[in-house]
């Protein structure tokens, strides 16, 4: 039997769905407000939901108000689990991930065909974006001379990083 999705507890929760284990997992970090030595050490050795879990979490706990958590992020999306991808691509990314490093992000994100929605916050940060325009550029065109389809989600976030009327965070 599979567990039902449920709305996530928060605003701030990615809009990504959860299962049942993982809404508990992400609910049991924020209720435990675990600290940075805690979350690394659950997220190195954690099986992949729970290294989803410690990503999800991270914008809810405390501790990880600044970018402390971005090797865990950028660990996640150097694997080929979609999933967890997904997940390391959320809030705390969209707020912490330096510019060349979200650029990488969102490339994976297509490469791999991780949803654009789960990129949180995607609009803004590819607003008006020229080098990610010049590397979805790259992507697509080495894509189509390989016969490969071009992602789908490719045309909506090059429009936006094209787009010079760059809205100021």
């Amino acid at each position: 039997m599979t567990a039902t999705p449920v709305e996530t507890p928060t605003p701030a929760e990615d809009l990504a769905p959860h299962d049942l284990p993982d809404a508990a997992r992400i609910l049991i970090l924020h209720a435990a407000d675990v600290d940075a030595r805690t979350a690394a050490r659950l997220y190195a050795h954690g099986t992949g939901a729970e290294r989803r879990a410690v990503l999800r979490a991270l914008p809810h706990l405390a501790l990880f108000t600044g970018p402390d958590a971005v090797p865990l992020v950028e660990d996640a999306l150097r694997t080929n689990d979609t999933r967890l991808v997904a997940a390391a691509v959320g809030p705390y990314a969209a707020r912490h991930l330096p510019p060349h490093s979200w650029r990488q992000a969102v490339l994976k994100c297509l490469f791999t065909g991780v949803p654009l929605g789960a990129v949180a916050q995607w609009e803004r940060r590819a607003r008006g974006d020229g080098e990610l325009a010049r590397m979805l550029t790259d992507y697509a065109r080495e894509r189509t001379a390989a016969g490969r389809p071009v992602p789908g989600d490719l045309d909506r976030v090059l429009a936006l990083a094209r787009d010079l009327t760059r809205e100021e965070s």
